[in-house]
């Protein structure tokens, strides 16, 4: 593959653009299910024994490492520009939810509601600031993410997918972990003295988590490559 073939995305037409076009939706429909999922559960701590590492984190942490996988999915075959529209379509997502509960949350439970007004506030009670830091924390790392992806790609001409993929989401992920955290601390979710503890926890797993994931992204690129028969590092023209 010669480097024009690489920056030149491939314009498709017909049913090739269609599924193409189903395949970014629906991937675009993942990447928000995630980050929402994130943003209502992230207050509840777990412990997890991992390899003979113990590591307590968010259950937020669960499904946010697969946000950046689908991003770099979508920047390996769609493009930056594709990417960054899924990031930001994210964000108003979440703001829709905060809206959506914190009406939830101030109209009055009646007296025989299942779930009381305290218990509901108790669960998705969450701080304007808490909440704040949690998209601040995702714009920046998200954007981050998407950058670094092509700076490797472009570096490396489109080769060598598994290098960008680690090292776009693994600096990306530490940007978010501290963040977050910063932030929770700051806010008294969480206390200080766990700052530390936490945040090498987080880094930890969201590395071991981003290696692992690589080949699942061989696989989803590679299968995307042959359906559009794209040459390595192409991207598509929606």
């Amino acid at each position: 593959m010669n480097s024009s073939t690489y920056a030149t995305p491939k314009i498709l037409t017909g049913k090739d653009k269609d599924a193409a076009m189903v395949g970014f939706v629906l991937l675009a429909g993942l990447f928000i299910a995630c980050l929402v999922s994130c943003n209502l559960i992230f207050r509840k701590f777990f412990t997890w024994d991992l390899i003979g590492l113990t590591f307590e984190q968010s259950v937020g942490l669960l499904p946010y490492p697969l946000t950046f996988l689908v991003t770099d999915l979508i920047s390996e075959i769609y493009g930056k520009r594709k990417a960054n529209l899924v990031v930001l379509s994210g964000l108003a997502a979440s703001l829709m939810v905060l809206l959506i509960v914190s009406l939830a949350s101030a109209v009055e439970a009646t007296g025989w509601s299942p779930v009381s007004g305290a218990e509901f506030d108790h669960v998705f009670g969450q701080t304007a600031l808490a909440v704040g830091a949690s998209m601040a924390a995702y714009l920046l790392a998200q954007f981050i993410d998407v950058r670094i992806f092509h700076f490797w790609k472009h570096l490396t001409h489109g080769k060598h997918l598994w290098l960008r993929n680690n090292l776009s989401t693994i600096p990306s992920q530490v940007v978010d972990t501290a963040t977050v955290l910063v932030l929770l601390c700051a806010v008294g979710e969480i206390g200080w003295e766990r700052f530390g503890a936490l945040l090498l926890n987080g880094v930890l797993f969201k590395s071991l988590v981003a290696a692992a994931d690589t080949p699942l992204i061989y696989v989803c690129v590679g299968w995307m490559r042959r359906r559009f028969n794209l040459a390595e590092g192409q991207e598509v023209d929606l």
